[in-house]
């Protein structure tokens, strides 16, 4: 029985085990590993008759349960289910016609649906400005495309529950190069998307020339202008210190590991960047617990490389079952993954693996055990996938590909990557990916305003063990962040004992390029700076990058969000606490204005009422007809929300908590009967929402600078695609409430946040956001 941690246990709860109709936990984790485990072993059967499918069955339900390896999040949730949608990673073409364009827009909404994050390049959409000959117009370029996309994203998430995530890739030689990396200069902007800029090779060697580049028109692929290289890639610098946004990909540099380059160019990522993907192929991802492959030999811990051994062959042999059993969003998509059989084994627990070895993070030794241990996981991985080609046939595209043209049979075209892996390490108790923890201690809030703090389990043992532990020193250490200036720690502790922010944005870049030599495709890893660092740190590290490598980098500068993304010491406070302010109501107007609306829902006719002043909106009230339903519930709903707009809160933040909550008893009848919202509190919000928007309420007002936008559906409102989820929409799984993120606590359970590869994730709830 796997040995979970009370965070793993809550986590797989909210977000994996498997629910009746009423919402109830029908599945324990072993259940679920056992319903993994039953549905990818079945493949076995489809390349031997005489397969001993329980044996396999046993072997990958051990593995899981163990935590010693974990599939992408997609599999855990819909292996074994009617969905069964197991992949996380997407790349979708975005051609340039409206037609094109749109098919892009619908097939990106059901991948979202069915639990997928998808990649785009906007690289062949012609450039603002541009004539139009079918219509006489002129285009209004990939950054206006990039909003439909953006908005049919929020549909989606509307639809269900969780948002989708997605990657925009724009060439550096397009012409629209300059708008693109200004695009998401307001944090509140493209929400949805994680943007990256793509670099060529010949615009790298102008960089450091100093001259001038050309830009390409993506029709005619003729110079249509040209731009200083070096002055563009200041812009590129000056926008990611700003806010982390855009990362760089190098281009040239994936299409020359490209393994099937018969078939066509890579032009684009899943929305970490880790997982280069020609247009429509899929990919699985699963990742292997270093920290459970660590054995005692003479006193001294090392690596067990034997089990390291067993379990990466394990591994493979499952994700390639995965291929087989998997329910594909598309034909396009089913063809194409088919036909290659990608799949991509990483690690977690790196860090986790450093302190009890003993090996500082930024050290030559860390960076010569990140290319040991990768290096034995890519040949043994290769190893088992040709082993897999003797009993079950080369792939489909093996013939012109880079093995075929070495006469190397191989089952699947790439086997590595190095993803962020987000909840599964949690499920597991390992740190995130190959990331350095971001803290040893910190604390979590618990009843009545008490902090407790939560200490690495590795460290709190050698504090045990050394004598130094205490729950003070631990509390110190939370509010400092490192243990790098407290000097009651042992020296050569704090050495090994390294976060983040101790680390030099080089040995991250060091340690990045180091896995990158031993991946087949790419590696998801944040380069962190302190909020101090200067754009020329940051140009740096992008130039360190492009020479050790790497196949892309994203950064974070600390505190360069309008939103942190994670505090280290006090969760509630900055600065010494303040006597709490009152915020009291306005009182009800003697004189409103109002509109009563009925709305159908699964219980009958809801009848809600929107009341407003010169002000603003004062009041709601909702109440149901003759068929009863939950009264109660819906007269406190009114109470709380009509007393929350006459305190000031902006109606917008109001309908965004309301719209996508989902009841069960409404979404069951949705299609048998029409009806057009998700719940009673869906139903409030829109209705709320309708009023604000005819009124230009709050955040609905068109001269308004607040920071919630207003939000529109496109006409069809892309619901009539969607059914309710069953899967996130990302590999890291995006929680209900968007944009609610605060100061860097979670909006679900208020704890920190942690930036990795573009996205952010609490280690305490699973919630996650990307873009």
């Amino acid at each position: 029985m796997a040995n979970l941690s009370p965070n793993a246990r809550k986590v797989l709860e909210r977000r994996y085990l498997s629910k009746d109709e009423h919402g109830s936990i029908i599945e324990d984790a072993e259940g679920m590993f056992r319903r993994v485990a039953k549905s990818i072993a079945s493949a076995e059967a489809k390349f031997d008759p005489n397969a001993d499918v329980q044996m396999w069955e046993e072997a990958f339900f051990s593995l899981m349960d163990e935590l010693k390896f974990m599939p992408n999040s997609p599999t855990l949730m819909n292996a074994g289910k009617p969905l069964g949608q197991l992949s996380a990673c997407f790349v979708l073409p975005v051609g340039d016609s409206m037609e094109e364009i749109f098919d892009a827009v619908k097939n990106a909404a059901l991948i979202h649906k069915s639990g997928g994050g998808t990649g785009f390049s906007f690289s062949r959409l012609r450039p603002e400005g541009s004539a139009v000959r079918s219509t006489g117009g002129v285009a209004s370029g990939p950054v206006s495309f990039m909003r439909v996309f953006n908005a049919a994203t929020e549909a989606v998430k509307q639809g269900g529950t969780r948002r989708g995530a997605n990657m925009g890739i724009l060439r550096v030689d397009h012409p629209d190069i300059l708008k693109f990396i200004d695009c998401k200069r307001d944090n509140a902007d493209f929400t949805n998307f994680n943007i990256s800029v793509g670099l060529t090779e010949s615009f790298m060697q102008a960089v450091k020339a100093g001259g001038e580049y050309d830009l390409i028109e993506p029709r005619t692929k003729e110079p249509v202008g040209r731009l200083n290289a070096a002055e563009v890639f200041d812009k590129l610098v000056d926008s990611a210190w700003r806010n982390g946004e855009p990362g760089i990909i190098f281009l040239d540099r994936i299409n020359r590991d490209n393994p099937v380059p018969h078939l066509g160019e890579i032009e684009s990522t899943n929305p970490c960047g880790e997982q280069p993907l020609l247009p429509y192929e899929s990919c699985n991802l699963g990742s292997i617990n270093l920290n459970a492959v660590v054995k005692q030999k003479d006193g001294r811990a090392e690596v067990d490389y034997d089990e390291l051994g067993r379990i990466v062959d394990l591994a493979v042999r499952f994700l390639d079952d995965v291929i087989e059993v998997n329910k594909y969003p598309l034909p396009e998509i089913e063809e194409k993954t088919l036909l290659t059989r990608k799949i991509g084994l990483g690690v977690m627990g790196f860090a986790d693996l450093l302190f009890k070895l003993g090996i500082p993070y930024d050290s030559p030794e860390g960076v010569r055990t990140a290319e040991k241990i990768m290096s034995f996981i890519q040949a043994r991985s290769r190893r088992m996938s040709r082993q897999l080609a003797k009993e079950r046939g080369v792939f489909p595209a093996w013939e012109g590909s880079v093995w075929g043209q070495r006469g190397e049979p191989m089952r699947n075209a790439t086997t590595t990557t190095i993803a962020p892996t987000g909840t599964i390490s949690i499920i597991c108790g390992a740190s995130s990916g190959i990331e350095p923890l971001f803290a040893i201690s910190f604390v979590r809030n618990v009843m009545d305003d008490d902090e407790l703090p939560e200490v690495n389990p590795v460290f709190e043992q050698v504090a045990r063990e050394q004598g130094f532990y205490s729950p003070e020193l631990m509390r110190r250490i939370a509010r400092e962040g490192s243990l790098k200036h407290i000097a009651e720690i042992p020296k050569h502790i704090r050495r090994v004992f390294v976060t983040a922010h101790d680390i030099s944005p080089a040995a991250h870049i060091d340690m990045q390029a180091a896995f990158q030599r031993y991946t087949d495709n790419a590696v998801s890893k944040t380069v962190n700076f302190v909020h101090s660092a200067t754009q020329e740190d940051v140009r740096q590290a992008f130039m360190l990058a492009y020479e050790s490598g790497c196949k892309g980098v994203t950064i974070y500068r600390d505190g360069s969000r309008e939103a942190q993304v994670l505090n280290i010491g006090a969760v509630n406070r900055k600065e010494e606490p303040k006597a709490p302010q009152r915020i009291a109501p306005r009182p009800r107007p003697t004189v409103t204005r109002g509109i009563t609306e009925k709305v159908r829902i699964g219980c009958g006719n809801l009848y809600v009422t929107v009341n407003y002043d010169d002000e603003g909106i004062c009041e709601v009230f909702a109440n149901l007809g003759r068929a009863g339903g939950c009264p109660s519930q819906s007269e406190a709903a009114s109470r709380l929300i009509s007393i929350a707009l006459r305190s000031g809160m902006d109606v917008g933040e109001i309908v965004e908590q309301l719209k996508g909550i989902r009841c069960h008893s409404t979404l069951r009848q949705m299609r048998e009967k029409g009806l057009t919202v998700l719940s009673c509190p869906d139903a409030i919000g829109k209705v709320i929402e309708k009023v604000a928007k005819e009124h230009n309420f709050g955040s609905y007002n068109n001269h308004s600078k607040g920071k919630t936008k207003d939000r529109e559906e496109p006409n069809g409102s892309l619901l009539a695609l969607i059914d309710p989820p069953e899967g996130p929409a990302c590999s890291l799984e995006d929680g209900p409430n968007g944009e609610a993120m605060r100061n860097g606590e979670c909006p679900e359970c208020g704890a920190r946040m942690e930036h990795e590869g573009g996205c952010v994730v609490c280690r305490s709830c699973g919630y996650s956001r990307c873009g």
